[in-house]
């Protein structure tokens, strides 16, 4: 079957690509600082990538998995996936958005395209403002609104 790169993001910390492969649910870390001898990194998740964006700290990627209803979160400091969060139906994030929840802290938010709600998914933070965690990774947040849809 024919394989489609659904998005390319560059690191923000390294000479590395983050490549998320759509139909096999494949994303590639690749190390360009070797432009001769590209080093590529596998990391499997869920199936039909689409796109994403960064957390606040710019150490980890979001990017959505449409029909499996997830977002992965790949740590590019590791070069492993962080976690895989369920979603409601269908998400559909752009490169997302970033802010400080009240209660939660740092979220990452993704629209969706199946489902009338904005999912916020916490995140880490090495801000002693925001010392434990326990729903990292985690929708800690549905926000209705009024139809379904998110381009």
């Amino acid at each position: 079957p024919e394989t489609r790169v659904a998005s390319i993001v560059a690191s923000l910390t390294k000479p590395e690509w983050v490549v998320n492969v759509k139909e096999t649910g494949m994303i590639l870390l690749v190390d360009y600082s070797d432009i001769k001898n590209l080093k590529t990194t596998t990391i499997e998740s869920a199936k039909f990538l689409h796109d994403g964006g960064w957390d606040a700290s710019g150490r980890y990627f979001m990017v959505a998995a449409n029909a499996s209803n997830k977002v992965a979160a790949v740590d590019t400091k590791t070069g492993k996936l962080a976690a895989l969060v369920d979603t409601a139906k269908i998400p559909h994030p752009g490169r997302g958005a970033n802010f400080v929840h009240p209660q939660f802290g740092p979220v990452w938010s993704t629209g969706h395209l199946g489902d009338a709600v904005v999912s916020l998914i916490s995140t880490p933070s090495d801000d002693a403002k925001f010392p434990s965690k326990g729903a990292n990774w985690k929708v800690v947040q549905e926000l209705k609104m009024p139809g379904a849809g998110n381009l």
